[in-house]
């Protein structure tokens, strides 16, 4: 039988060495018991509590190509500690002519070793439900007494007898500063500047960055409260700041969060990348405005102009160059004989890509051809002790050539034409007006756009020819939409190239959504 080997460890803690003892150990009764292994499969750090491990999703998702029989674990509870899931997933896996066995727990084929397994399952379940329980009830206690419980000690305190934070009279005196200064109106920006420029640095001897002041100036800890899960204990740890100062930071905080600045920092610019400016070449970024009225106006501005380096390019509006890269994507690429082009490309491509496979089978062929050749000269009674010694090595080579297929075949999955031209086709039928939609159009079909005065190149990733397509033709087609978000240049043309500078990246954009997307039988997008 052909098998895989899975390993997991659950704690960070742990070391390489018990995934290593755990692959020694199933080698071991693989060799034992007949089973060639093809492949193995390795969570690190991941409890088994639920199926949410990465090699775990992908081991069962490969039993479907039916290139092994047996999943080998050292011990059972490697592979689940969950029965709802243990069970759920053996279905999966015997459904697809694959069995669970452990390398470490006799366990029978008859119905007593059904009994025997779903004690196992329930005691690892079990164990794992009261460590947890133990974990936190410790936890729980330590919290009480006011002891550290791990994870990081704030600036400003060390942890001192009986593992409590004490003040540390090295830094305390900065953690003050900071909240005084950025409570008195001085931005975060300014103060880490000023830090770095005096060498001060974190708790992790590193130098101080804006994302790190957030928590800092969040933290409770600073006016002498403790909290572990829904436990509170004011003054359970001594304070560095008063209350009043800690109040009056949030009330900052909080201002500052609804200020114009933040709505543009959460909108999501779909052409950050690959949108250009028409004359000097450089990048256009976002950038967002608020009108008299106080209504808030995105768009894409050339990076030179925005610092007024000498170009003079206007912005573009976002909402308007975004919906139309995607209208005219969709209705001048996505055509039935374009996507056709486009899936030969990329079968093409997966063909000169994969050499071993391809060398490997033509190998085995050969080997093949050999071993009937020397059958039908045994059978015309031409046998010597030669004979047998290369028979014996044919039949070696082959074996080796059939496993060497199927470990290549586990690693780099093949798609046909047909799926391929399915899953481009299925984007002819998106919502235009979904961001979530877009945003995939243009982050697998768009290679880049540069923005002219009277024109917009666009570079698609695949080979396709030139057109030049009118604003008057693209309100006739699709109406009156985008004229309506007033476009940069009235009489504006578009021209599309579709040039060959990008099958291999389309072809990996292609095979990485493929690859780790979860599917939906009947979802319109994957």
């Amino acid at each position: 039988m052909n098998g895989v080997i899975y390993a997991r460890y659950s704690s960070d803690s742990q070391r390489e060495e018990s995934i290593e003892g755990q692959i020694r150990e199933c080698k071991e009764y693989a060799e034992r018991s007949g089973i060639t292994i093809v492949g193995t499969y390795i969570d690190r750090a991941l409890s088994a509590k639920t199926d949410n491990r990465p090699e775990f999703q992908r081991m069962i998702k490969d039993s479907a190509k039916r290139l092994f029989e047996v999943v080998l674990v050292w011990k059972l509870d490697r592979f689940s500690r969950n029965r709802y899931d243990s069970a759920m997933n053996k279905a999966t896996l015997r459904k697809n002519g694959v069995k669970v066995i452990s390398a470490k727990e006799n366990i029978s084929e008859g119905p007593e070793g059904i009994i025997l397994e779903s004690m196992l399952e329930g005691y690892a379940e079990f164990y794992s439900a009261e460590l947890s329980e133990k974990i936190h009830r410790g936890q729980k206690e330590n919290a009480l007494k006011g002891r550290n419980n791990g994870g990081g000690i704030p600036l400003g305190y060390l942890l001192g007898d009986e593992q409590k934070l004490v003040i540390d009279p090295l830094t305390a005196p900065l953690v003050q500063e900071i909240f005084t200064r950025y409570a008195e109106g001085e931005t975060v920006r300014s103060i880490v500047e000023s830090l770095n420029e005096r060498g001060l640095q974190t708790k992790r001897n590193k130098p101080f960055s804006m994302g790190s002041f957030n928590a800092l100036l969040r933290n409770r800890k600073y006016i002498g409260e403790y909290q572990y899960q829904d436990v509170i204990i004011p003054g359970g740890v001594p304070a560095i700041i008063s209350e009043e100062l800690f109040n009056r930071v949030q009330a900052r905080m909080e201002k500052n969060k609804r200020t114009p600045a933040s709505a543009k920092a959460t909108e999501e610019y779909l052409l950050t990348t690959k949108l250009f400016c028409g004359d000097c070449e450089r990048m256009m970024v976002g950038e967002s405005g608020t009108s008299r009225t106080g209504a808030t106006h995105y768009y894409y501005k050339c990076g030179n102009a925005k610092r007024r380096k000498g170009c003079k390019r206007k912005a573009v509006k976002k909402d308007w160059i975004e919906r139309a890269a995607v209208v005219l994507t969709v209705n001048r690429v996505l055509q039935d004989a374009e996507i056709d082009k486009i899936a030969d490309k990329l079968i093409a491509l997966q063909d000169r890509e994969d050499i071993a496979l391809p060398a490997l089978r033509q190998q085995l062929e050969e080997t093949e051809k050999a071993i009937d050749n020397l059958l039908t000269a045994i059978q015309q009674g031409i046998i010597t002790k030669s004979t047998k010694m290369r028979m014996d090595d044919l039949e070696a080579q082959k074996e080796d050539l059939e496993l060497n297929i199927l470990q290549a075949e586990i690693k780099k999955p093949r798609y046909t034409k047909p799926q391929v031209v399915a899953w481009i086709g299925q984007f002819k039928y998106g919502n235009v007006n979904s961001k979530v939609y877009q945003k995939q159009m243009i982050d697998i079909f768009i290679n880049s756009i540069y923005a002219f005065d009277d024109r917009l190149v666009f570079t698609y990733n695949f080979q396709g020819g030139t057109q030049t397509v009118s604003l008057a033709d693209i309100e006739a087609a699709f109406g009156s939409d985008l004229v309506s978000l007033s476009p940069p240049y009235e009489n504006a043309n578009f021209d599309i190239h579709c040039i060959k500078i990008s099958v291999l990246f389309f072809a990996q954009r292609w095979l990485e959504i493929r690859l780790f997307a979860p599917s939906h039988k009947n979802s319109n997008i994957t």
